[in-house]
């Protein structure tokens, strides 16, 4: 189908765009990849008055030790986190999930922080998002604020996000040498998954978030409580569609996707070395 039409504007610095933001409101979507809204428009799903391309902003494309934490700005592209040696060492859970993103034209374009902020529940990164504790930094009209993977996705494709916010930069705990596991179930490769889980060891009791199990991204938290009150990988993964609406469609229903988020969580735990 044909997109509604629409004003173009091409950004040459985070300012300008959050400028055009603070002009347009709600009638403006930042475009980076494309590869979600694009679509979305297509369908009619999105319809809006004022596109804001920020994909070329180099400045808000990088990967950086901070310490603690990896610094990866908002524009940076799938494909540059696959491939970084830094991620691999510290996030390799992020780095592993990342290589199954698409095909390889999605990966080249596609951004880290346009994923987030289209807060899909069927894609891979917030779920890894959620699993590693990771949290965005949001710059809009009163300056910048960081946000948590809890208060991130407030709904069916949408976020907390003020409609005069963008992403500009996530951030990432470091889990060098931790257990980790990415397990999705889909028909091909370049599919959304019918099902995905990720896992990641911390100091503490693993976390655990799945895919395509709610209408939102979500950890799951009665295997959490569950490996946290002394059950096995097996007995919590019992627990992994608990408190959860999977929906229902070509290719799958919701009994389905249940047995799956458990068979796909005991995977996941097992990988990640959680007895």
């Amino acid at each position: 189908m044909i997109p509604v039409a629409f004003d173009y504007v091409r950004a040459e610095s985070a300012d300008e765009a959050l400028a055009a933001l603070a002009e347009h409101g709600d009638d403006a979507k930042l475009m980076a990849g494309g590869h979600s809204l694009l679509p979305m428009m297509k369908l009619r799903l999105a319809y809006p008055a004022v596109i804001v391309d920020i994909g070329r902003l180099s400045d808000l494309s990088y990967i950086n030790d901070a310490g603690d934490y990896l610094a990866i700005g908002a524009l940076t592209r799938h494909r540059d986190v696959e491939i970084s040696p830094v991620v691999a060492e510290h996030a390799p859970l992020l780095a592993h999930a990342t290589s199954h993103v698409g095909d390889p034209q999605v990966r080249h374009r596609g951004t880290i922080g346009g994923s987030l902020a289209h807060a899909d529940a069927a894609a891979d990164h917030p779920s890894v998002f959620l699993a590693m504790g990771a949290s965005v930094i949001a710059r809009g009209p009163d300056g910048e604020r960081e946000i948590s993977g809890a208060d991130l996705f407030s709904g069916f494709l949408e976020s907390s996000l003020a409609p005069t916010e963008m992403i500009t930069e996530v951030r990432v705990p470091k889990a060098t040498g931790q257990g980790w596991s990415f397990q999705k179930f889909n028909r091909r490769a370049q599919d959304w998954a019918i099902v995905g889980a990720s896992v990641q060891q911390t100091n503490g009791p693993a976390q655990v978030a799945l895919v395509n199990m709610h209408p939102t991204p979500t950890r799951a938290a009665a295997v959490e409580a569950a490996l946290g009150g002394g059950a096995t990988a097996i007995e919590a993964a019992e627990q992994a569609a608990e408190g959860l609406e999977p929906s229902s469609d070509l290719n799958a229903g919701v009994d389905y996707r249940r047995h799956l988020a458990r068979v796909l969580t005991r995977r996941g735990l097992t990988e990640a070395g959680i007895a």
